[in-house]
């Protein structure tokens, strides 16, 4: 019988080999948790759409010179963010909270036009302009209050009951209008709204104190922490006695209240009511959201976020217009920023998850 000769033991490293190996994925651990914290962090998201919104300026400042810089096109600039901007407050609470809403655009339209039409502009001479505003943002919330109601009660996912309402709307606001233009008469309105306070445009006041609303809404109120809980966990919060389906209905009410506000703004500074205003305004509500830090999968997302997203998307319109690029290259862009926005989101959430 022959002798066998025993199988060789799996060779092992070195004991010092062991700790060296150790010690490198503990360091790198250590360092990604650290920079996946900081780039998590508030202060880290912020810095970031800081620095974008730096780097925006001076391409515009390289391409389009002293146009950019000009006092007048901040301005311009400012104003024209003030409208989406408040559209993107709303956008925000609702995107926090889980859902997504695409008939943003087709509600402001049928807010302007509702408030524009020859009886509510009868009954405004008669009375006061307020009367229109009040109109616009009754109009915006009765949407609102149906895409929640569809959305929680109905049980209907939010991209097909708002897309429904985007398509129901639009088509109101044009039957409506009869497909016209509705000239504003009551001039209050256009001169009140279109005017300065302190110095500064009211387009722009108004978006101050939507986001200064919203960021007390969102931090530091009862509904604001069980919008970020019902957007993180829904079966959790209705575990925790949050009522979730009033909740959601809330939400959606609250965006078209925002709806019904940037609906009378946008009718202030055109001076006219149309069934084609707010057009691609779900797209650059969305895209400013996503990229100021908001989860499209809900349950976190900031006001600073948003506005520093509104800014860098006006920014960027403003740099594609200075430089005459039309309006489909801009709206390429955006629609791969939106992209390159989750992906990163994405990429951070992994290796947040990774390292805890």
């Amino acid at each position: 019988m022959s002798e066998q000769t025993p199988a060789a033991p799996p060779a092992t490293p070195p004991a010092d080999e062991h700790r060296r190996i150790e010690a490198a994925a503990a360091a790198e651990g250590e360092t990604q948790s650290g920079f996946v914290r900081f780039m998590s962090s508030p202060v880290g998201r912020n810095l970031g759409l800081i620095i974008a919104l730096l780097v925006l300026c001076a391409v515009g400042a390289i391409t389009a010179g002293d146009r950019f810089v000009d006092t007048d096109n901040m301005v311009t600039i400012l104003r024209f963010a003030s409208i989406i901007g408040v559209v993107s407050i709303g956008m925000t609470f609702v995107i926090i909270g889980g859902g997504i809403d695409l008939s943003v655009g087709a509600i402001v339209a049928l807010s302007s036009v509702w408030a524009t039409t020859l009886a509510t502009q009868t009954m405004a001479e008669d009375t006061h302009w307020l009367l229109m505003v009040f109109v616009a943002c009754a109009v915006g919330v009765g949407c609102g209050l149906i895409n929640g109601v569809l959305v929680a009660y109905g049980r209907m996912a939010p991209f097909i009951a708002t897309l429904a309402m985007f398509a129901a709307a639009r088509g109101l606001a044009e039957i409506i209008s009869e497909q016209r233009t509705q000239l504003v008469d009551v001039r209050e309105l256009v001169d009140t709204i279109n005017g300065e306070l302190l110095g500064i445009s009211v387009l722009i006041w108004i978006f101050a104190v939507v986001s200064a609303i919203g960021w007390v809404l969102l931090n530091r109120t009862t509904f604001g922490r069980r919008t970020i809980a019902v957007g993180g966990n829904a079966t959790a919060a209705r575990l925790a006695g949050i009522a979730v389906k009033r909740h959601t209905v809330l939400l959606y009410v609250v965006l078209g209240l925002a709806c019904g506000i940037a609906g009378i703004m946008l009718t202030a500074r055109t001076g006219t009511g149309s069934g084609t205003h707010g057009q691609l305004y779900e797209l650059d509500a969305i895209a400013a959201v996503v990229i100021g830090g908001t989860l499209l999968t809900g349950g976190r997302g900031t006001i600073v976020g948003t506005v520093f997203g509104v800014l860098i998307f006006q920014t960027l319109t403003n740099v594609f217009t200075l430089n005459n690029l039309d309006s489909s290259t801009q709206a390429v862009a955006k629609g791969a920023i939106i992209v390159v926005a989750v992906l990163l989101q994405q990429r951070v959430a992994v290796r947040s998850s990774d390292s805890t």
